[in-house]
């Protein structure tokens, strides 16, 4: 059973040129902004679980560039909010 997520992320890479499609072409619901180095993401994703969603956004951005970091937080339809770097879940926030 899938779940909603909201997404509110930033992602950096060493090649922001070949990141920045790629992004948009995953991100189907939301917006992609530049600024300066990195780009904010804001989104709403389905899946199983928070940690799912990151995982697989972030290894299709690994994809493309290597050197790709991601700091995410994922809000679940009951307001739960985990917050990531990279793969690894740094808390999470029951609202």
């Amino acid at each position: 059973m899938n779940s909603k997520f909201k997404l509110k992320a930033k992602v950096s890479s060493s090649n922001s040129r070949a990141i920045q499609p790629a992004l948009e072409g995953l991100i189907a619901k939301g917006s992609v902004t530049k600024a300066g180095d990195e780009f904010i993401v804001g989104a709403e994703m389905e899946g199983k679980n928070a940690k799912d969603l990151n995982r697989s956004l972030l290894s299709a951005l690994r994809r493309v560039e290597k050197k790709t970091r991601l700091r995410a937080e994922w809000t679940s339809n009951n307001n739960t909010t985990e917050r990531f770097f990279d793969y690894v879940l740094k808390k999470t926030i029951k609202n």
